[in-house]
């Protein structure tokens, strides 16, 4: 079987579809992913063939901040790569799952529709579900919603808003291809079967119009070592606390203040410097700047980990049992991460992106608290690990293909 991958995005969008491609691969298929340039030393070090699909996120997110009115030109823009370079990749396919911003994930849909290709949607967060239980996050570039407990008027409310945002260059480029005209933006992009690739107990998926499949979060297992100053640092005093916001930007003086908080606490620090290059404020020997490392074995070994809410970062240390402050920078799951996190009594919910250090201390107060810590260790022990081996069951089961037995090498 072949299956085509394709995600628009950071690290974050892209590191669960390793996981997945890594648990196909040792089922018997050959598995290709389209993403970010980024993304290029990644898929090289998991063995998994990428072809390359539009702008570098980085550059994107470190460029200037879009307004409102760019949406339209955005979202044709984002179409435009995946109808033209997606179809290379998918061709001689057996599925195409994608995952990431709507509007790209309708190309790749219609890409997959133009070659016969069976398509699946999968996404990290119950709330942009369509449903009339709850409602919809703010929508993109328009008014705030009229006040109404009629959650279904807002979620189609949203979805006119996507279609005038890009509906008529998704038709444009599908009439090219000789396909009809969409006009329910979300009925075709979030598919009738939509798979939730997020935990259970983290993220539940709740009720909604469509048959949702939650797998579980997709993990790849990661023996690598720590780094030797990693090693000496965790050493050589009590167990310091984790700051990063991975391929997220962060207020000017986020570092410097976080620094000063976690001292407040009688903590050490260990600083990541992630996308947004965050450095230490001084050179004093109880704080360490780090790149990229293995989040699984160090959340295991922290006292607690404050990041950005990333359904990657929020699963990693719920499974490693640290308790967490969440300080949610841009999207909505980031904030629905937080909230959950708070919810469940494994960490504090940070009101808002901008750090200062008495916010921050007073959340590190509740997460370093014994009951928080208490709390995660039980929490930790329900988060499943099996996510991405449910999701390659499936997909192999809807393609009427037997797996073959998991290489040992690649089952962990």
């Amino acid at each position: 079987m072949r299956v085509l991958l394709s995600t628009s995005g950071s690290r974050g969008d892209v590191e669960p579809l390793v996981a997945l491609a890594l648990r196909l691969r040792a089922a018997g298929a050959e598995v290709r992913m389209c993403a970010s340039p980024d993304s290029a030393d990644r898929l090289a070090e998991a063995g998994v063939p990428l072809t390359p699909v539009g702008r570098s996120a980085r550059a994107v997110m470190d460029g200037p901040r879009p307004g409102p009115g760019d949406g339209p030109r955005l979202a044709a823009e984002a179409m435009a790569v995946q109808f033209e370079q997606v179809p290379a990749a998918a061709e001689g396919c057996d599925a195409v799952l994608a995952t990431g911003v709507l509007s790209a994930a309708v190309a790749v849909r219609s890409v997959a529709e133009r070659l016969g290709i069976p398509y699946f949607y999968g996404f990290y967060c119950p709330i942009y579900v369509p449903s009339p239980y709850y409602p919809p996050p703010p929508p993109l570039g328009e008014p705030p919603a009229p006040a109404t407990s009629d959650n279904r008027a807002l979620w189609d409310r949203n979805n006119q808003g996507a279609f005038r945002r890009f509906g008529a260059a998704l038709n444009d480029r599908r009439a090219a291809i000789g396909l009809p005209p969409v006009q329910d933006i979300y009925g075709y992009g979030y598919t009738a079967d939509p798979w939730l690739a997020a935990d259970p107990v983290l993220a539940p998926a709740g009720p909604a119009d469509r048959d949702v499949l939650q797998t579980g979060a997709w993990i790849t297992p990661d023996d690598r070592p720590l780094p030797p100053a990693v090693e000496a640092f965790l050493a050589a005093g009590e167990p310091p606390v984790y700051v990063g916001f991975g391929s997220m930007p962060a207020p000017a003086g986020t570092a410097k203040v976080a620094v000063e908080a976690v001292r407040a606490q009688g903590r050490r620090v260990i600083l990541s410097r992630g996308w947004a290059d965050l450095a230490l404020p001084d050179d004093e020997d109880d704080c360490l700047a780090v790149g990229e490392v293995n989040h699984q074995e160090l959340f295991a070994r922290v006292a607690a980990v404050v990041h950005h809410g990333g359904v990657g970062t929020t699963t990693a240390a719920a499974r490693a049992g640290a308790p967490q402050v969440v300080a949610p920078q841009i999207v909505d799951d980031q904030k629905y991460f937080a909230g959950r996190v708070a919810a469940l009594g494994i960490g504090a919910a940070h009101d808002g992106p901008a750090l200062t250090a008495d916010s921050l201390s007073a959340a590190l107060a509740v997460a370093l608290a014994p009951e928080t810590k208490a709390r995660a260790a039980v929490v930790a022990g329900t988060v499943r690990p099996d996510g991405a081996e449910v999701a390659a069951e499936r997909l192999f089961a809807l393609a009427g293909i037997r797996p073959q037995p998991s290489d040992p090498k690649e089952r962990q």
